[in-house]
């Protein structure tokens, strides 16, 4: 033996083909691990393979290496498949570094697709709960799983920090977090530790080519450029964009493309109007470039030394967690590994101001839910029979299941299929159609079983949640907006500014009973936990991007005490919400049963 502190010790690295995850994988192979790495392209594989495996030689260690290559974190049978090839290799998983991620889209959440907004949450939310669930079986007592989420979410429920245009990527962020904890829980009797740890900005291409430059095409896109269209500067997104910073001529080449389909577009393809649109595109390029910098010169300033980490220090940092003393004394926690002083405005509250139900009068207002359980069916039908005797103008119902219409006969009621874009979109526009503008947009989550455990949970349950309390909300939120929006709003950003208009998500309730344990506190707070960060960053798109009224606020249902919900005063906080009784409050956020009476 070498005496190397991971010697003998197995370790999967997802996402490992370059950046951080390459560093990481570096680093345990320097300390003598075996290093099971993994991604979509094999040539980075390939290549990395090659180092570590120099690296080991250096070391004098009796460390292996496997490569996966084109396993995709959210690929249930790649991952299986994955860890019964580790597992044969080298019989068992000592510490998983769940690492892998995307940007995701960098847009403004009303323009981002479900595509876009499926394929962020399978990378970083599903595709963390996926890797350790299925590794668990390769784990003995000993094991750790490092999650790496970020600083731009929530450490903890009660600070959150939106990151705009990243809607998706929060949300799953902060699940992951909240999902860390609840393993640790879960694991303790096994003896197998969960920590996760939330780097603030680190050096990377990623950052530097994608998400920042790509957040400022957005803003330019939402704020406008001379001579270009908002479709039209997506174009130069989509087409310029990622060649800043290469040569002259190459970036000269992806502007005149550019210029070629806007013209297209007009109906205006002769070679000196794609000249002059080439020569617009370039500026807004050039611009593009100094939103960028900008954007990176503001966070540095945030940061007590200017510098952004670098991918070496987060491996460091990760090696640490792995360390036996230290894992223990931090098993279940969320670790900072960042210097980011990012102020932000406190936006979680307790009792709402409650209104007379005259404020509903007149109101059209659309109420879903894809729950079925008796206690919700109910909770619905009172918030609707309420705003129906407060004289609001139309009250509509949706709902998922069919077998439910025998409940809301005496509503406008549908049954829907909410996984389905199309479906949800015709039927707000069918509602401001026959009613007139929707005024508010209630949507009832429902609860989850908070005693099945997740580490033990089939993915096709893990999809049904994920769907549940993450896309579906995503999607009514989402259409709910730009229904109250005029026509054109996608096309022109600038229609958004002073839209007027309420919604608001009633998550999960808090377990009840008189003895709650924190196993069960921590699985009831993921899906919270991603709801949370998901509400903060709309808002901050909503009021700071789009200029817009419109506000969404999150309800939490139940206490800390394991007490039940006070049903009255749910209804009226719900309602009161809706019609606008936190309009100008910071609070989006609202434990309504954490007020005092």
């Amino acid at each position: 033996m070498s005496g190397l502190k991971f010697e003998g010790k197995t370790v999967v690295v997802t996402g490992s083909g370059t950046g951080i995850g390459q560093a990481i994988a570096k680093r345990f192979a320097e300390n003598g691990a075996n290093i099971a790495i993994m991604g979509r392209r094999k040539e980075p594989l390939d290549q990395t393979a090659a180092i570590l495996n120099d690296i080991i030689k250096k070391a004098g260690s009796r460390g292996r290496v496997a490569t996966f290559p084109g396993v995709d974190v959210s690929d249930e049978d790649g991952i299986n498949s994955m860890f019964d090839g580790i597992k044969s290799q080298f019989g068992r998983v000592d510490i998983i570094v769940n690492n892998a991620g995307v940007s995701g889209p960098v847009k403004t959440f009303t323009n981002a697709s479900v595509k876009e907004f499926r394929e962020c949450v399978a990378i970083h939310l599903t595709g963390t709960f996926w890797t350790s669930a299925a590794g668990l079986k390769a784990m003995e007592k000993g094991g750790k799983v490092i999650t790496i989420s970020t600083f731009f979410s929530e450490e903890n429920r009660y600070e959150q920090r939106p990151y705009r245009f990243r809607t998706p990527y929060t949300a799953s962020q902060g699940a992951k977090n909240r999902l860390a904890e609840c393993l640790a829980w879960e694991l303790a009797e096994r003896g197998i530790r969960s920590v996760a740890t939330n780097p603030g900005p680190v050096h990377s291409d990623r950052i530097y080519k994608t998400v920042y430059p790509k957040a400022a095409a957005e803003f330019l896109r939402v704020g406008g450029y001379p001579e270009l269209s908002a479709t039209e500067i997506e174009v130069v997104t989509a087409k310029a964009l990622p060649f800043l910073g290469d040569a002259d001529d190459v970036v000269a080449k992806a502007c005149r493309d550019a210029a070629t389909e806007i013209a297209a577009k007009r109906g205006k393809g002769d070679d000196a109007t794609v000249a002059k649109i080439a020569a617009t595109v370039k500026g807004a390029l050039d611009k593009m470039q100094e939103i960028a910098e900008k954007i990176q010169g503001n966070t540095s300033k945030m940061i007590v030394d200017g510098e952004f980490l670098a991918q070496d220090e987060v491996a460091e940092m990760v090696l640490n967690l792995s360390d036996e003393k230290i894992s223990k004394l931090i098993n279940g926690r969320v670790i900072p590994n960042d210097r980011v002083f990012y102020p932000v405005k406190p936006i979680v509250g307790t009792g709402v101001d409650i209104l007379p139900g005259s404020e509903l009068k007149d109101k059209v207002i659309v109420l879903t839910t894809t729950s079925s359980a008796p206690k919700d069916i109910e909770r619905v039908k009172k918030v609707a029979g309420i705003a129906q005797v407060s004289g609001a103008k139309q009250v509509i119902v949706l709902y998922r299941n069919p077998a439910d219409q025998a409940h809301f006969k005496e509503f406008h009621s549908h049954a829907i299929d909410f996984l389905d874009e199309a479906a949800v979109r015709r039927i707000f526009n069918t509602a401001k159609t026959h009613f007139g503008p929707i005024d508010s947009a209630i949507h009832f989550t429902g609860d989850y079983d908070y005693n099945a455990a997740f580490s033990a949970m089939a993915r096709k349950q893990w999809d049904a949640l994920v769907d549940n309390y993450l896309y579906i909300p995503g999607l009514v939120v989402k259409e709910a907006v730009i229904a109250m929006a005029p026509e054109g709003a996608l096309e022109q950003p600038a229609k958004f500014k002073g839209t007027k208009g309420t919604v608001v998500v009633v998550g999960p309730d808090a377990p009840v009973g008189k003895k709650i344990s924190g196993l069960l506190r921590s699985r009831a707070d993921v899906f919270r936990g991603a709801l949370r960060p998901y509400t903060a960053t709309v808002n901050q798109e909503l009021a700071d991007v789009l200029g817009s009224a419109i506000k969404l606020h999150l309800v939490l249902a139940g206490n800390s005490e394991g007490a039940e919900p006070a049903a009255d005063r749910l209804h009226a906080s719900i309602l009161s919400l809706a019609a606008g009784a936190a309009l100008r409050r910071n609070e989006a956020i609202f434990y309504v049963d954490e007020a005092r009476a």
